[in-house]
């Protein structure tokens, strides 16, 4: 099926962003629920503004902006959306292994 360009997508980009964003949700959840002062802080902070659940309202719309540049065919979007999930994976390890 082609899309309204007249080119088909590129599932791949499009798994491996869904992919990505499923890691993301995970590790978003799991510092969320870590305890750290640091994050307790920050959801007192931004609790005000955005609600109890506003960071996973800002998390699905970086999901669904890179699953949408990525079905237009942006490979440097689904790259800068991995290099985005590493510095989260890096981010989360710090938080819950007790290095910060």
């Amino acid at each position: 099926m082609a899309s309204a360009k007249g080119r088909d997508p590129n599932p791949m980009l499009l798994t491996v962003c869904f992919i990505l964003g499923v890691a993301n949700f995970c590790m978003h959840k799991a510092v969320a629920e870590s305890g750290h002062p640091f994050v307790e802080e920050t959801k007192l902070y931004f609790g005000r503004h955005f609600g109890p659940y506003g960071s996973y309202a800002i998390e699905l719309a970086l999901l669904i902006g890179a699953m949408w540049l990525a079905n237009a065919d942006s490979l440097a979007v689904s790259l800068l959306y991995a290099a985005y999930t590493a510095v989260n994976g890096v981010a989360t390890w710090i938080l819950l292994s007790n290095k910060a």
